[in-house]
């Protein structure tokens, strides 16, 4: 009688090459994956900019000035027409609305990251529906980033 006496099963050289093929693909798919994240917020963020920016021309509407919607009837500062953070649903936030500037005849509304979308740098939005976008986050608009692309 003949016992068959192979072992079955993955040799240790097997298991660490399935296991680097994972890391590989795992170090081309986090970053993918991170940014997906950031547009995605970035993306709802713009959205509530442009309700909010409806918001404000309700208040024209109104009013006939887009002064007093800010909290308190200000004219800048958290609005007082409208949510003060974005996305308008969901209990986590990723950026915080503003109005920056309001006349008797324009605004300019914003949207500052925060929390995990912190230094994705500001949006913005005025009453002529230009929009910005401080892609590199230095602070500032420059040349190239008057467009939420």
């Amino acid at each position: 009688m003949y016992l068959d006496i192979r072992q079955k099963g993955f040799t240790l050289i097997e298991l660490m090459i399935v296991v680097v093929i994972i890391g590989v693909i795992a170090a081309f798919a986090y970053p993918s994956y991170v940014e997906y994240g950031e547009r995605t917020r970035r993306s709802d963020a713009q959205g509530a900019l442009l309700e909010f920016a409806a918001a404000m021309e309700r208040h024209y509407a109104t009013a006939n000035s887009y002064e007093g919607a800010a909290t308190g009837g200000g004219d800048t500062g958290s609005p007082g027409i409208f949510p003060d953070e974005a996305p308008l649903e969901g209990n986590n936030k990723f950026y915080d609305l503003t109005i920056t500037a309001a006349s008797g005849t324009g605004y300019t509304l914003r949207a500052t990251p925060k929390g995990v979308q912190a230094g994705n740098g500001i949006l913005e939005l005025d009453s002529t529906g230009a929009r910005r976008w401080d892609e590199d986050n230095s602070g500032g608009f420059g040349t190239g980033e008057n467009d939420w692309q």
